[in-house]
């Protein structure tokens, strides 16, 4: 198996679900993506997005098989979510690295 690295992304709104969806529907002309509730999966090339909505935040976990891979993705959620988002204050994902784990 091949190591995979990931971070872990949280943006604080009320509108989470509606980001998911928006994001996922964005992509999904493109690369596989779908929606199911309040889970949503991304397949980029590069890697791919795990998103998850609750009353309060949509968290995003990107996965990808090096530190650049991870990167590019999060820096693509993070451009698109601030165009959905546009009317929020402050629209910065907060990302932690997280600890490399097995595919």
């Amino acid at each position: 198996m091949q190591d995979q690295f990931e971070s872990i992304g949280r943006f604080e709104t009320p509108n989470a679900q509606k980001y998911l969806v928006q994001l996922c529907k964005h992509f999904a002309h493109k690369i596989p993506a779908e929606v199911e509730g309040d889970q949503g999966h991304i397949t980029f090339a590069m890697g791919t997005a795990r998103l998850s909505a609750t009353d309060a935040s949509l968290d995003v976990v990107v996965t990808g098989a090096d530190d650049q891979a991870v990167n590019r993705l999060q820096q693509v959620i993070e451009d698109h979510l601030k165009r959905f988002a546009f009317r929020e204050a402050e629209t910065s994902m907060i990302w932690a690295p997280a600890t490399a784990a097995q595919a």
